[in-house]
């Protein structure tokens, strides 16, 4: 087949850059393979042009979920071109950061104190770094995804499996030190027991419990309450990372619907609205032992970040951003619904309503979300297993999408009949795993 610029950019990419990329998440592999723009000239809304011009809506992710008000948001925009136009760098510090953590502050009443960076990962290892300070404990009691860096991925050190279930199959840790084997300890979602026997065995060693307060299930009854008691009963801080969950169920963490409150908590993607900004917010006495740790960079700084976060902010309560993002979330889960039994396609929807995550019930799952997602670029749509909402989706849009997924489901319907649904693709599956992309000469 021919491919696209896109697509003949990102095997130029794969030579000279290790992974393609910087981020696992937008690899072409994941969503389908040949056909991907991979680049993008133009976003707009929740509209994107690739490097041919060619149009699409995307329902592949806005950014990764990092913009729920929508792509170059000129309310947003207008604050930060100011901001850059005032100076976005100085040996002073920016005011706003000042502003930000007060807002923060008084959107979470049980919280005291914040601190910032600039991406999600960054910020995790802030909160275990305080985490760790004040406890002056090792070991971490995890469940979910929680970014790159050594402390997590150490979990898998001597056994490939134990992040299986929170992150991908098989994650090889190579460079990171395998002194840090041990201090990682795995527990699943909504399985208090195995927090328990964590607790039990190590309670006088485990100074942190991090865990995503919901994201592809909600928790059942007693289960958050339970992880708060465990903390508090062994005397560990409770971090609840909300890099993902932040300000889409509501203006804040997701976990005040549920009325437990951790000792930090954590916010990046939807926080700035696409522009670079995470927050670690939290309790006095357990965020003071950062003035005793060196956590220090020149660009937590800058003033983009904090300026963007203020601006998203304000706009999400200006304009209910949430109960749009829930809106054309149930539409979309509707829509599946509804198609699943026009067409007799089974599959299992999950997530929170604004960030909705389709399953095809199939042993060809994914040669069959290959098709769907090929089916919809054919008609001007991205696509992702997962839809991250967003306030620039209209009622209009969506209709858009079903329609378009009407055709394509009755397509994946043919091929699951023919027996052979990989016969109706125009190159490969896609490919959820981690795995290098190109082999050395």
């Amino acid at each position: 087949m021919t491919y696209g610029k896109g697509q003949e950019l990102w095997k130029k990419a794969q030579t000279i850059i290790p992974g393609g990329n910087q981020l696992l998440s937008k690899r072409s592999e994941r969503f389908l393979p040949g056909l991907w723009p991979a680049y993008y000239s133009k976003a707009k809304g929740c509209e994107v042009w690739d490097l041919e011009g060619k149009h699409f809506y995307d329902f592949a992710g806005m950014g990764v979920g990092s913009c729920t008000i929508g792509y170059a948001d000129e309310d947003i925009n207008n604050e930060v071109i100011k901001a850059i136009n005032d100076g976005s760098m100085c040996s002073l510090n920016s005011f706003e950061e000042i502003d930000l953590a007060e807002k923060l502050i008084d959107l979470h009443p049980w919280a005291d104190m914040a601190r910032f960076a600039r991406t999600g990962g960054e910020a995790c290892s802030i909160a275990i770094r305080i985490g760790r300070g004040a406890t002056d404990r090792s070991k971490i009691a995890f469940c979910g995804y929680h970014g790159w860096h050594d402390w997590y991925i150490s979990a898998n050190l001597g056994d490939n499996t134990k992040l299986d279930e929170q992150l991908l199959p098989g994650l090889k840790p190579e460079g990171v030190p395998r002194e840090l084997q041990g201090t990682m300890l795995p527990f699943n979602f909504n399985k208090l027991t195995e927090l328990e026997d964590i607790a039990a065995q190590h309670k006088n060693e485990l100074g942190v419990i991090i865990m995503e307060p919901e994201r592809g299930t909600p928790a059942e009854d007693g289960f958050l309450e339970g992880v708060r008691e465990i903390a508090t009963r062994i005397g560990a801080v409770l971090i609840f990372d909300e890099i993902t969950s932040g300000f889409r169920a509501n203006i804040g963490g997701i976990h005040l619907t549920y009325g437990i409150e951790p000792d930090i908590v954590i916010f990046g993607k939807a926080l700035g609205n696409g522009f670079p900004i995470s927050a670690i917010v939290g309790r006095r006495e357990v965020m003071d032992s950062a003035q005793n740790s060196f956590i220090s960079s020149t660009f937590w700084t800058e003033r983009i970040g904090f300026v963007a976060a203020l601006a998203a902010i304000k706009k999400m309560e200006d304009k209910n951003v949430p109960k749009h993002l829930r809106y054309y979330g149930e539409r979309i889960n509707e829509g599946w619904k509804m198609l699943s039994q026009k067409h007799g396609i089974d599959l299992k929807i999950s997530g929170i309503s604004a960030l909705t995550h389709l399953t095809f019930q199939t042993e060809k799952s994914l040669e069959v979300q290959t098709l769907y997602a090929q089916s919809l670029y054919e008609k001007g749509i991205l696509l992702g297993s997962s839809v991250y909402s967003t306030y620039a989706y209209s009622n209009e849009i969506v209709d858009k999408f079903i329609g378009a997924s009407d055709t394509a489901f009755a397509q994946i319907k043919e091929a699951l009949n023919s027996g052979n649904v990989q016969s109706y693709l125009k190159d490969d599956v896609l490919d959820t795993n981690f795995k290098r992309l190109t082999e050395p000469e």
